[in-house]
């Protein structure tokens, strides 16, 4: 997006004041950290994707939640995130009957707002093989929860939409002006974690209530309320694509959810943490302008400065250092969804219509999205599991990564990856 001559300026101030204190640190020369880089990307890069996917989760645990020995084995070096773990699943909401579900009354919990982030994070970290990474950007972060009993369902994110994702884009019929410039992009956004906790998951098709609520009146006041912006749609992606066998997703033949098609076919590696520390000393070093408007610069809107700026710094590091571009990325194409909520979202992204005249899709309230959910979907997947006596009450928390090695994580947990 075009910056104003006044933002420019606010950089431009922020960038004299950042060069006051700053202090190189030291860093690799261009062949050693190349060579780190290397090692790493050409372990992972023999991975298939459900295996780096999980291998990316169990680094993920590992260095939030670190173990030491004690008195009887290993014991979480704080001892309250394990208090708080076992808190979380003991209140996952578990079937007794097949037919709990009727009594379920799902509702969103603004994390931020209700001091529940920790639980958000912690749920996150524990549910999904995919890792936690942060967002920079907008964030609306919700536990979902049955208002019931106050039992745990699964947590979202709504967050910035990609910029780019030619299908979709073509779909709409946008052009970079419009989208970029004009600021439109910042009336969608990205389903960016939609993960239900199990057993409701594979019992109840829990990812499609997930996805439904993603489009409630609650989100797009949220987005309204948060950020300024009408939000008139919401893209999301799925984990696999073609290369999954079926190339099955949760939100395949999902009302109110259409499939634009796939990415363009590729998972970007990354390397272990303490690679990746090695790679932004050495940007710091080398390309400070740069770190400085990918890792410190704001908009005016207390923003980042640069949309994307992990993806973005990484690639200039590859590129520079010459890494092999089959060590960096995986072919593997994720299906993309988008869902309207409007009749004529389209025409508003393109700038043809304004606001006072969209038109509402469907009814986006808790009752009509939860309900749809249990008639359509679940009635149908709950006769087929007691026809199949496959009627699950376990839970799937992988909280026991925190005391496994990685071949252990591997034999217990790779078939599970992505189910």
């Amino acid at each position: 997006m075009a910056k104003s001559n006044e933002e420019l300026e606010s950089v431009e101030r922020q960038w004299d004041v950042f060069k006051e204190t700053f202090e190189a640190p030291e860093a690799l020369t261009d062949d050693d950290l190349k060579a780190a880089v290397i090692e790493d990307l050409t372990n992972v890069s023999k991975m298939t994707v459900e295996e780096y996917t999980l291998y990316q989760k169990w680094l993920e645990i590992h260095i939030k939640y670190p173990t030491h020995d004690a008195l009887f084995g290993p014991a979480m070096v704080n001892g309250q995130d394990e208090i708080e773990i076992n808190r979380i699943k003991d209140n996952i909401w578990i079937p007794k009957q097949p037919d709990d579900y009727l009594k379920l009354k799902p509702e969103l919990i603004y994390s931020p707002e209700n001091n529940q982030q920790n639980v958000w994070n912690t749920i996150r970290d524990f549910t999904s093989t995919m890792k936690n990474n942060s967002n920079i950007g907008r964030n609306l972060s919700y536990i979902v929860v049955d208002s019931v009993t106050g039992k745990y369902l699964g947590v979202i994110c709504i967050s910035s939409d990609f910029l780019d994702l030619t299908p979709r884009d073509k779909f709409i019929g946008w052009d970079r002006d419009v989208k970029t410039n004009q600021g439109m992009i910042n009336h969608t956004a990205i389903g960016s974690t939609i993960v239900p906790l199990q057993p409701l998951g594979f019992n109840y098709v829990g990812g499609k209530l997930l996805a439904l609520m993603c489009l409630t009146d609650k989100v797009q006041q949220d987005w309204k309320k948060q950020y300024g912006d009408t939000l008139v749609g919401v893209t999301t992606t799925s984990l696999y694509g073609q290369n999954k066998a079926g190339g099955l997703s949760q939100y395949d033949n999902l009302k109110h959810w259409k499939k634009m098609g796939y990415t363009s076919g590729s998972v970007s590696y990354e390397t272990r943490k303490p690679t990746v520390a090695l790679m932004l000393n050495w940007l710091k070093k080398n390309h400070t302008r740069k770190y400085f408007e990918w890792y410190i610069a704001k908009n005016l809107d207390g923003m980042p400065y640069k949309r994307d700026h992990k993806n973005r710094s990484y690639t200039f590091i590859y590129s520079t250092l010459n890494i092999p571009k089959d060590l960096i990325r995986s072919e593997h194409a994720r299906g993309i969804y988008f869902s309207p909520l409007y009749d004529n979202s389209y025409e508003f992204l393109r700038k043809e219509i304004t606001e006072d005249k969209l038109a509402k899709s469907f009814d986006t309230s808790y009752d009509y999205l939860v309900n749809l959910w249990k008639e359509k979907y679940v009635a149908r997947r709950i006769r087929s599991l007691n026809e199949r006596g496959s009627f699950s009450t376990e839970t799937l928390f992988y909280d026991d990564l925190i005391y496994m090695d990685w071949d252990e994580t591997k034999d217990k947990y790779l078939a599970q990856v992505g189910r």
